[in-house]
């Protein structure tokens, strides 16, 4: 047995060529082509060649007898190899047994048939936002979770399109029925209603006496009420002298004059003792802006007490590390309501407004609002003659009838004062 030697051969490097001088390698998409001399090719290329991109971009078109092949190398069926590597083809002389070695390109070569219209052909989506273009690499290119994830927030995305259609037309249906205008009247009834809970006590308007609208219960619980004994014993025993330098000092005016008119003897002069006591501390509560722990211990403030303040009228807010109590705006106006539910206990449903609003040191125009909102009536004596009456008329009076009063809304803001 013989064994023949491969004759040796060089390798020659043709040096720096240009794309017009890559050699050309096709593969036919559709199989093997059996005779190539039966095939006649055709190189077209782009005619911008002052442009980077368009100048590379080459066209290779194989026509016969029976069909013609197209390919490319710069649209949607083109390889993306010719991007990621180098081809080479070597061209062997066999007179001189050296290989040349020039550059190469491939193109796939797709069938063409006349009258069918390509992908290339169809102009592209222009409406295609940029979440669907993600959406697409993740169908094509994303992992298994990135699936599981498009698949859950498309399904979600239908069920919420189907509750927006199911919601508009309920919504266009109740439009039909009761009309814009009581929608919106509904509207601002609600949003009143929904700020004024915010500061108003539980109210009960089926309630078929004034003392069950705003029940007693919900201001001060049985509990509580007990453990104001003591305290509204000391209130009960301040002689006419305290009670008038109590009115020199100017504060707890509504205090002093339940203090001064409240029954001699018996259980409604214990309970108008005890929540005189209760309101002084409100009132106390609504001139201060932080509080501490020590609040109400000068004047025997049982614990209970102290806590059901802290609780029903504070914010709890966190500064230098320590969380602080604070009396905010809308807590203001909620010892207001508080305060003027008591009063109305206390004074057989009937309160007097301007000795409230000037003992909470808020205006007269805010303890109003107070009083519209729970729906009470108001009053404002007439001017008289005498002395009294003169002393009277800038008094204005709230009071608790059935049923109660529904105020309508001042939508617009009032205009403010140039300051000059």
């Amino acid at each position: 047995m013989t064994t023949t030697m491969a004759a040796p051969c060089s390798l020659v490097c043709c040096g720096e060529e240009r794309d017009d001088d890559k050699a050309v390698i096709v593969r036919f998409s559709n199989g093997s082509v059996r005779n190539a001399d039966n095939l006649d090719f055709t190189m077209y290329k782009n005619t911008d060649e002052n442009n980077p991109r368009k100048r590379s971009r080459r066209i290779l078109v194989a026509e016969s007898d029976r069909l013609s092949y197209v390919g490319n190398n710069f649209a949607a069926g083109s390889l993306k190899c010719n991007n990621l590597c180098n081809y080479y083809v070597g061209v062997l002389n066999k007179q001189t047994m050296k290989m040349e070695v020039h550059n190469a390109q491939l193109f796939n070569m797709q069938p063409v048939i006349p009258g069918e219209t390509t992908d290339a052909a169809k102009p592209q989506d222009t409406t295609q936002t940029f979440r669907d273009k993600v959406d697409s690499l993740i169908e094509a290119f994303g992992t298994n979770k990135q699936k599981r994830a498009l698949s859950s927030r498309r399904l979600n995305q239908v069920g919420s399109d189907t509750l927006h259609q199911a919601v508009a037309k309920a919504a266009n249906t109740v439009i039909n029925q009761k009309g814009v205008e009581a929608l919106q009247q509904e509207v601002v009834e609600t949003e009143s209603q929904g700020e004024l809970a915010l500061h108003v006590p539980p109210c009960n308007i089926d309630a078929d006496i004034p003392e069950n609208v705003y029940l007693f219960d919900d201001l001060l619980s049985p509990v509580e009420f007990a453990a104001l004994e003591q305290a509204g014993s000391k209130m009960a025993a301040l002689t006419p002298e305290e009670l008038q330098k109590m009115t020199n000092d100017g504060g707890c005016l509504c205090v002093v004059k339940q203090l001064e008119k409240m029954p001699t003897v018996g259980e409604a002069r214990d309970k108008v003792a005890r929540c005189a006591f209760y309101l002084s501390l409100m009132l106390k509560l609504a001139q201060q802006r932080n509080l501490t722990r020590k609040f109400g211990q000068e004047e025997g403030c049982p614990r209970i007490i102290q806590s059901k303040l802290f609780k029903t009228f504070t914010v709890e807010t966190f500064r230098n590390g320590r969380v602080l109590n604070m009396v905010s705006t809308s807590m203001r106006a909620k010892i207001a309501a508080y305060s003027l539910a008591l009063l109305l206990h206390m004074g057989h449903m009937t309160a007097d407004l301007t000795l409230l609003h000037r003992d909470l040191g808020i205006t007269e125009s805010r303890i109003i609002e107070v009083a519209k909102s729970m729906g009470l009536t108001l009053t404002k004596p007439s001017r008289g003659k005498t002395e009294e009456a003169g002393l009277r008329d800038e008094h204005r009076q709230a009071s608790l009838v059935l049923p109660l009063v529904k105020y309508d809304q001042f939508m617009e803001r009032r205009k403010r004062k140039k300051m000059h």
